[in-house]
């Protein structure tokens, strides 16, 4: 599983020019699966994201967690995060996990997040052509991988 995070101001998806999920301060998250993801993977970066300190306290220094701050998340389906470019000039997603077992990840995902009460939790539409607006803030954007982390 890999993510990629962005302390934001403001974020949005927008789909057929509505808007289906919307953030003020907090994060959004881009998210891919792997083929061999389970939910070990899920809870862990679940635990480590709403936990990181990424927000700045008053000394101006980044100790402080999306809870502590109240933040907000938007969280975003991104298969093309296991994009190998390796070789050629076409990325293959052999290492993705297929349409229906990432969606099935997705949504279990986004249900940690909607079962915290402290957290507001938006998201895009798995599968759907989105266009995501990010104000980044900062800018923070952090990089993780479950295999990396949890492994």
């Amino acid at each position: 599983m890999r993510v990629l995070i962005q302390r934001v101001k403001y974020g949005s998806v927008i789909i057929n020019e509505k808007v289906v999920g919307e953030i003020n301060k907090g994060i959004v998250i881009l998210v891919g699966f792997h083929k061999d993801d389970t939910e070990k993977e899920l809870n862990y970066l679940y635990n480590k994201i709403v936990n990181l300190r990424i927000f700045e306290d008053e000394n101006k220094k980044l100790n402080k967690s999306l809870i502590e701050v109240n933040g907000e998340v938007l969280l975003v389906p991104q298969f093309t995060l296991y994009a190998n470019c390796k070789r050629g000039r076409r990325p293959d997603f052999i290492e993705a996990a297929s349409a229906e077992i990432g969606k099935i990840l997705f949504n279990k995902f986004l249900d940690l997040f909607k079962k915290d009460i402290n957290i507001k939790c938006e998201t895009g539409i798995f599968g759907a052509e989105m266009l995501v607006k990010i104000f980044n803030d900062g800018p923070v954007t952090i990089i993780l991988d479950s295999k990396e982390l949890c492994h």
